[in-house]
């Protein structure tokens, strides 16, 4: 049984690959099943992971060869791209690396964001999701658990997470460079997922003059807008308002851009072209991306952000360090873990050819008690047939080997009967004086 792990993100492909493969909402869990149909039976565990930076499909199977050449392809379709161009921008990891890359990826050291903490929510729902239809067996399970266990140590055992820019914390800071003093400023927030509910404290601590919230389903984000004092807007009115708005920051699931061309510009042309920011967190991106060309509309997509929240990296090489260990350390410990798991069959056929042989010697004893014969006979002799078949193995391997591979044999048999320098003395015979 191979693990692995196959995909993207972004260190390895652009804003615009990313958005090909990104899986938003209940796209997830379709996408999940569809990659079941073309893997299985190749790989009897699949679980899909996506994120505004990454998407990853982890898979257990023993044809790992045959499970990676369907995967690629299961992805390449997807994106409606040509393997041989995606495979460009995908990587592979295979058993241990899979292991080292899941922990590097909960602990936040594969993100955007050194330390961010939103990835390992977004693994345990993709974990979750992956056990609720079935995907997830015995070898995933126990990898993403153990992942959540390591990224719980280096959190709570390194400083990877301390003062590091979120970016939500980001965007504010881009739009301070704007505008300087968000007071005066008005702040349309688009959509009313996790992402936009970590931005929202950051710009209302920002004390700016309104905020409003723009949701395809008003009521989902009633209480969001009462706890803010803000109001909330349907998205159908957006090319109403969108032009008394100074900073707009959108991240919603949709999978067609939210804020097109027109509608920029027709904002744009209402406000007399006083500037605006749109901050779009989005994958697939809620801004097309032809509004870049627009003058005095400043764009930035998470990949302008998480270039600015890299400048912090410096401070915290130690805390790197220490957090490489303990997955390196755990790495080691999944490893035994499965090792061990690998063993198991040879276990079982030890402990039933062991019942046999006790079985069969229990039986031979009963027989001759039946007849009456000396208990303690019986008994010693009950203990030499049990002794004597567990050692046959040994002495056949001993008597037939070569003289090179003897060797070999000798090691063992001495590790596994522990027998010692000191024990072997004891058992030898000492001549009388």
């Amino acid at each position: 049984m191979e693990l692995l792990a196959i995909g993207l993100n972004h260190q390895s492909a652009s804003l615009a690959l990313r958005e090909k493969l990104a899986f938003p909402g209940e796209m997830l869990v379709k996408a999940l099943a569809d990659a079941k149909k073309t893997l299985d039976p190749l790989a009897t565990e699949l679980a899909l992971i996506s994120t505004c930076n990454r998407t990853e499909l982890y898979l257990a199977g023993s044809k790992a060869d045959k499970i990676i050449l369907e995967a690629q392809t299961w992805l390449s379709d997807y994106a409606r791209s040509e393997v041989s161009e995606l495979k460009k921008h995908l990587y592979l990891h295979r058993n241990h690396e899979t292991i080292r890359h899941i922990f590097r990826v909960c602990s936040g050291l594969d993100s955007m964001i050194l330390g961010e903490p939103q990835i390992l929510g977004q693994v345990k729902l993709a974990a979750r999701q992956a056990h609720a239809s079935g995907n997830l067996g015995t070898n995933l399970h126990q990898l993403f658990q153990r992942a959540f266990y390591v990224a719980k140590d280096v959190r709570s055992n390194t400083e990877i997470g301390a003062q590091s820019i979120s970016i939500a914390a980001a965007s504010v800071k881009i739009a301070q460079q704007i505008f300087g003093n968000l007071t005066r400023t008005r702040i349309l927030f688009i959509g009313a997922g996790d992402m936009i509910r970590l931005c929202i404290p950051h710009y209302v601590s920002q004390n700016p003059k309104q905020v409003v919230i723009a949701n395809r389903n008003v009521e989902n984000s009633l209480d969001l807008a009462k706890s803010i004092g803000a109001t909330t807007i349907p998205l159908s009115r957006l090319h109403e308002i969108l032009h008394r708005f100074d900073v707009i920051v959108s991240c919603t699931a949709s999978t067609l851009p939210i804020l097109g061309l027109g509608m920029v510009q027709s904002a744009l042309k209402k406000r007399k072209n006083k500037p605006f920011a749109l901050i779009d967190l989005a994958i697939p991106r809620d801004v097309e991306p032809e509004v870049k060309k627009v003058d005095n509309v400043f764009i930035y997509t998470l990949d302008d952000i998480g270039s600015l929240v890299q400048r912090n990296l410096d401070s915290r090489h130690s805390a790197i360090e220490k957090a490489e260990e303990i997955i390196e350390k755990n790495v080691l410990t999944f490893k035994k873990w499965q090792s061990n798991r690998e063993q198991i069959p040879l276990l079982k056929a030890l402990t039933k050819h062991s019942e046999i042989i006790q079985q069969n010697e229990i039986t031979i004893a009963l027989k001759r008690l039946s007849k009456e014969e000396n208990i303690e006979n019986v008994l010693r002799s009950l203990a030499r047939g049990i002794s004597q078949k567990y050692l046959h193995g040994a002495y056949n391997l001993l008597q037939t080997e070569t003289e090179k591979s003897n060797e070999e044999v000798t090691k063992w048999i001495n590790q596994l009967y522990g027998l010692s320098s000191k024990n072997k003395e004891n058992y030898e015979k000492k001549p009388d004086k």
